[in-house]
């Protein structure tokens, strides 16, 4: 194991820990030929190399345990991969859309097999672009971020009564734009009818309406449909 630049002095913040090859499957419990084997499958991001030599350090454990439970969940190696592939795209997507967390919703930190575990075998490769692309998650190295705590929850149990995962991310696609568009209509009639108003105090009005509307409007429907 190595600490470069050894010992840090006060104040200064210590250097990363770095481990060869041996000592990381150590850590993780497996042998050097199935980390390498797991390398060699792209399920590892590449070592830091010094001549013949290849630095790991504690991203890299973090991922290889992530890969070690995940097998222990009955992923196959290729999902992983996928699954791989999608979070570290996820970053890209995150940055392109310029997305930050809401105002009143708590976000989830979860390992990814965590994540997995809440969606029984749907959390799949596409379903996990998909909540990338809507801004659901997002990747911070090896964790997940689920932007909100209620529609994580809610999600799962609409998975758990037996609606699929690419059902439900595809309802919640559908369901943003009516609500951009309700925000639209709030926002134009208060900007025409009281453009010096702050529409953020405003804000508790608009959802007391969407709220109130949206009660009704399941109510019409459940009597319908009975």
């Amino acid at each position: 194991m190595r600490r470069d630049g050894g010992a840090a002095d006060c104040g200064r913040t210590a250097a990363p820990v770095e481990y060869r090859a041996d000592e990381l499957a150590g850590k993780a419990g497996i042998t050097v030929r199935t980390l390498r084997f797991y390398r060699e499958r792209k399920l590892l991001p590449p070592p830091r190399r010094e001549g013949r030599i290849a630095w790991y350090d504690d991203h890299h454990l973090a991922r290889l345990r992530t890969v070690i439970a995940l097998l222990e969940r009955g992923h196959t190696l290729n999902t992983i991969a996928d699954l791989t592939k999608a979070f570290e795209s996820g970053r890209d997507v995150g940055e392109l859309l310029g997305l930050g967390r809401p105002t009143e919703e708590n976000p989830v930190r979860l390992a990814p097999e965590e994540l997995a575990d809440h969606f029984e075998g749907e959390a799949t490769a596409a379903n996990l672009a998909t909540a990338l692309g809507l801004g659901y998650i997002r990747t911070e190295g090896d964790v997940v971020v689920h932007i909100s705590r209620r529609l994580l929850e809610a999600s799962a149990s609409l998975v758990r009564t037996g609606v699929p995962l690419a059902a439900v991310l595809d309802s919640a696609a559908r369901i943003r734009r009516h609500a951009e568009a309700m925000v639209d209509i709030f926002t134009t009639t208060i900007r025409a009818h009281a453009a010096d108003a702050d529409l953020a105090r405003l804000r508790p009005l608009a959802k007391t309406v969407v709220q109130a509307e949206l009660s009704m409007a399941l109510d019409r429907g459940l009597r319908a449909d009975g």
